[in-house]
């Protein structure tokens, strides 16, 4: 009985004594941690409340800011080129996104074969998004569409002539959008990532079903891939609603020709270092921020009618119903 006592004695020591022995352990924590807390305050928490604030002032970087109330929102409802710049920045968004996933999404479905030398073209597919919002790239896009460029090069071998594709108002975006399509590698990894995944049970049922291939796209591939789809998009949505090199080297900076290329972010620009027009910047990158937002937020709330999640049973769900994955 004595040992038994002694025993719980020492449990209770040791009890009272454990956050003591673990101090040195949490405190290398908080060190390790330090510089990664040291950046998000420095230079993300800081630079968004000093924007934040900044929103409400009229200042030009030469002297102090001063406070200005709504103005700067007043006059963003009133700046047509503010609200241009968001019209050509939605085009960009809602054309060029779906292209590159649908594209993406179509390269990865031919490399989930097992070809030879899959390495090697997952390597090349995913070359193009390391390099495509490069200056290098954007000057290389400006040749290539130039009124003497590579594409009317090849147009003229059948007789057409073609425009400048870059200096018409007409063709300047479509361009950049072509750009962005191009730039598919980075979605069609996680898509091929995602095709792997899915158990090949399900094709092989459905073949014996006698599911063309088609169907078990439509019935099994789809179904199963929509949480990786849904992924991709909302990425795609925020990465081009934040272009900026594209759209500046193309036009030189100025979002021609006529603002046909004038993004969101390159108005943005030139009124905080072109104009000095800080107080007024930092009130647009907010409401861009808030659009954003938006997006995201309704990209969540469609989710429900049309991405569906594998579960344990082997039923995904999708708007609080269950369906058969592998149905054919």
């Amino acid at each position: 009985m004595s040992s038994i006592g002694e025993l719980r004695q020492l449990a209770r020591q040791r009890r009272r004594g454990g956050p003591k022995q673990r101090h040195p352990e949490n405190l290398a924590g908080y060190v390790f941690l330090a510089p990664w807390l040291l950046g998000v305050v420095v230079f993300t928490v800081g630079p968004m409340i000093a924007s934040l604030l900044l929103a409400f002032t009229d200042y030009n970087l030469l002297q102090p800011p001063t406070f200005s109330g709504l103005d700067n929102v007043v006059r963003m409802i009133s700046d047509d080129r503010l609200w241009n710049s968001l019209r050509v920045t939605l085009v960009y968004v809602v054309v060029g996104v779906p292209l590159q996933l649908a594209l993406a999404l179509g390269v990865a479905l031919l490399l989930d074969k097992g070809m030879r030398g899959l390495a090697l073209y997952r390597s090349v597919f995913y070359l193009p998004s390391l390099l495509g919002g490069s200056v290098a790239i954007a000057i290389l896009w400006r040749q290539v569409f130039g009124k003497e460029g590579i594409v009317n090069g090849l147009l003229a071998l059948v007789g057409v002539e073609g425009p400048g594709w870059i200096s018409h108002p007409d063709y300047a975006l479509a361009s950049l959008i072509v750009l962005h399509v191009w730039t598919f590698g980075s979605p069609m990894i996680i898509f091929l990532a995602g095709l792997r995944q899915i158990p090949q049970m399900y094709y092989e049922a459905a073949q014996v079903d006698g599911a063309g291939t088609v169907r078990r796209f439509v019935s099994i591939t789809f179904p199963l891939l929509t949480p990786i789809i849904f992924f991709n998009l909302v990425l795609q949505i925020i990465f081009a609603f934040q272009s900026f090199t594209q759209a500046y080297i193309v036009s030189g900076g100025t979002g021609g020709p006529s603002d046909s290329t004038m993004f969101f972010t390159l108005y943005l620009y030139q009124q905080a270092f072109t104009e000095l027009r800080m107080g007024y910047a930092s009130a647009m990158a907010w409401f861009l921020l808030l659009v954003i937002a938006a997006f995201t937020l309704a990209n969540f709330w469609f989710s429900r009618f049309w991405v569906f999640y594998e579960e344990d049973s082997g039923a995904t769900r999708g708007g609080g119903r269950r369906r058969k994955a592998g149905a054919a």
